[in-house]
């Protein structure tokens, strides 16, 4: 392979793990941030399951429930987005170093 190809591939190749360092990280704050609406989540359900007054249910899914259910949902859309983001730049990852990987093989194939 061309040096200057290899170069241009490297630094592409670079720009893309930055890319997915970035979506690590986010990915990361929103798994700990749906962990804890889980909880929320998890625990206003039980209370109202434990809760004869209707009065009081009503509140309760208003105040927190619907929210946090909603913001879990969120959550988990965005996890699945992040997931997808995740394989998409490491498939360019891959087919770099595939490519990469071809050209590094191509002169050995000349010696027999």
């Amino acid at each position: 392979m061309e040096a200057h190809v290899k170069k241009s591939l490297d630094e592409w190749k670079e720009e893309i793990c930055d890319l997915l360092t970035e979506i690590d990280k986010e990915y990361e704050n929103v798994k700990s941030e749906l962990l804890v609406y889980n909880y929320k989540f998890s625990i206003t359900k039980q209370v109202v399951q434990s809760t004869v007054n209707d009065g009081i249910i009503q509140t309760i899914r208003e105040m927190y429930h619907k929210p946090f259910e909603e913001r879990f949902n969120q959550l988990k859309e965005n996890i699945k987005d992040l997931d997808e983001k995740k394989k998409v730049f490491q498939m360019f990852v891959d087919k770099i170093d595939k490519v990469q990987g071809k050209e590094e093989m191509k002169p050995l194939s000349f010696i027999k």
